[in-house]
């Protein structure tokens, strides 16, 4: 009966009636949406409360499913994997490819007051040919030496009341200058550099100024043993390829170039795609890219690269000895080395961490007795030798590796054994920890190299002519940190382990006990361990 009279209401006490959904919740009413077409349509007015929440439950989801382009833009529902790519290569370093081809890169530090700008150039002694080695380090003494618009006196003034430092240096593969100025100098030192790149006049009476010079750089390179006996340990392991020939040249050489060898050698090998430009400290990418791109405009167009230069003359690896009579030298000083990795080998990283796990040691520098390094620690402890340096060096298609030492002769043949021990050693036992303390030190010197903006103006323009690429921190620690006692062991089985060997001495070896070749040999492997 009660229910009956429900239904019986007049009709207008049921139009005086408020929807139901006014009564809801406002948390729970939908707002109107762009996508309301592919929404589902609102339920009708007499649904039961559940019905209309599980209605609006529903929709919200839709709405996930069909999201709102206003607010992409802040936020995404949809989860995505971040890029660290800038976190990671902290500092950056930008690198921009002019047309011409040269490479500009830089790493700015505004807060710096001083920075350093050079150009390192993709040649060197490596691609002189045997009539004109020497040329490359001839070349880099004159390049200083006055240019069409500036004489000798007023470019060395120009520095000077800069307050900047010129340099430069050629190795077998590289050739840089490079200027250290205050920040507000950047400017006129690019112009500088550009200038005696491009226009230099090479007076003959400069030339033979130079020539001088450099015989007497020559006779004082003759009294370094270290110098002559990482010379002649290149001569007999590359014997008859590029690599073997001596950076300063030989003496017939340096006598009779002239200024159209220095010239022929420019337009040859000192083309832009050949070049980077580096700089560091108190620069900006975008004025250093705009100076260069209207300073360096007259250089070589010569298309070779150094890869097909490099294929014409490959290096040779020759398993040899030399041993020079120095009766002046009251010491033995020698190097042994095998034949090591090229730049971008997936194994020169480890060859980094074994040289420092073979460390380095000098008897004047004290300490040594309680390092991580059991050659270093052995030869302190039994005082048999002046000094031992472990050595890595790469180039583009090969490199050496081993060990440099200095000893008084009846000392000579432990220090032998100890040095060709500990490198076959790393052919069979190799621990954790040492590994993990040899990529400690590994990291420090290579932060400590980057310390001022020289280095890594340095660091820069090597990368890029060796990499093609800057290599960041990050990375490169990763890939130390991924060198473990089993790598080493591998990487040593496949460059030490039997291979042969090259040994260059000086002193008078053949009046003491260094032993021969065939006893080095020998020691590259060992029958039980």
């Amino acid at each position: 009966m009660a229910s009956r009279h429900l239904l019986s209401l007049p009709h207008r006490s049921l139009k005086s009636l408020r929807p139901f959904s006014h009564h809801l919740p406002r948390s729970i009413h939908l707002s109107t949406h762009p996508n309301s077409d592919s929404l589902p349509s609102p339920p009708p007015p007499n649904y039961m409360l559940y019905d209309r929440l599980a209605e609006q439950i529903k929709s919200k989801l839709a709405r996930l499913d069909h999201p709102d382009q206003r607010f992409l833009q802040h936020n995404s529902p949809v989860p995505c994997r971040a890029d660290h790519a800038s976190a990671l290569s902290f500092p950056e370093t930008k690198i921009t490819t002019l047309p011409s081809g040269i490479r500009v890169a830089t790493e700015s530090n505004l807060a710096s007051p001083t920075a350093t700008v050079g150009v390192w150039i993709d040649a060197g002694s490596r691609y002189e040919t045997d009539e004109a080695n020497g040329v490359a380090h001839f070349l880099e003494h004159m390049i200083f030496k006055g240019t069409k618009s500036r004489s000798v006196r007023k470019l060395e003034e120009e520095i000077e009341n800069m307050g900047g430092h010129l340099n430069a240096y050629t190795t077998r593969e590289q050739t840089t200058y490079f200027t250290r100025v205050m920040g507000k100098d950047v400017a006129k030192a690019l112009q500088i550099l550009a200038d005696v790149l491009q226009n230099s006049v090479f007076d003959e009476n400069q030339i033979d100024h130079e020539r001088n010079v450099i015989l007497r750089e020559m006779d004082e390179v003759e009294k370094s043993p270290e110098e002559v006996v990482f010379d002649q340990l290149h001569a007999t392991a590359f014997q008859h390829s590029p690599l073997g020939r001596p950076i300063l040249g030989p003496v017939d050489n340096i006598k009779k170039i002239t200024k159209g060898d220095i010239q022929k050698y420019i337009s040859d090998h000192y083309a832009p795609h050949r070049m980077v430009v580096s700089a560091s400290g108190a620069v900006k990418h975008e004025e250093v890219v705009q100076q260069v791109k209207q300073l360096f405009n007259k250089l070589s167009s010569n298309a070779d690269t150094t890869c097909q230069l490099v294929a014409k003359e490959p290096s040779r690896f020759t398993g040899s000895e030399v041993r020079i009579h120095d009766l002046e030298d009251p010491l033995i000083r020698f190097a042994v080395a095998v034949e090591g990795a090229s730049w971008t080998d997936p194994d020169s990283i480890a060859l980094m961490v074994m040289q420092s796990m073979l460390g380095s040691w000098n008897k004047n520098a004290g300490g040594g007795k309680h390092v991580g390094s059991q050659l270093v620690e052995r030869i302190a402890i039994d005082e048999i030798a002046e000094s031992m340096m472990a050595f890595n060096t790469n180039y583009k298609d090969t490199g050496l590796f081993g060990i440099y030492a200095a000893a008084e002769p009846e000392s000579c043949d432990d220090l032998a054994y100890s040095i060709m021990h500990a490198m076959t050693k790393l052919c069979y036992k190799v621990s954790d920890d040492d590994v993990i303390r040899a990529s400690n030190q590994l990291k420090s010197s290579l932060l400590l190299h980057l310390d001022g903006t020289s280095g890594t103006a340095e660091d820069i323009g090597r990368q890029l002519i060796t990499y093609g690429r800057r290599i960041p921190y990050a990375e490169l620690f990763a890939r130390i940190d991924a060198v473990d006692s089993s790598r080493v062991k591998r990487v040593a089985k496949r460059f030490i382990e039997d291979k042969d060997i090259v040994i260059a001495a000086t002193g008078d070896p053949q009046n003491t006990i260094l032993p021969d070749y065939n006893w080095f040999r020998r020691r590259t492997y060992w029958t039980r361990y």
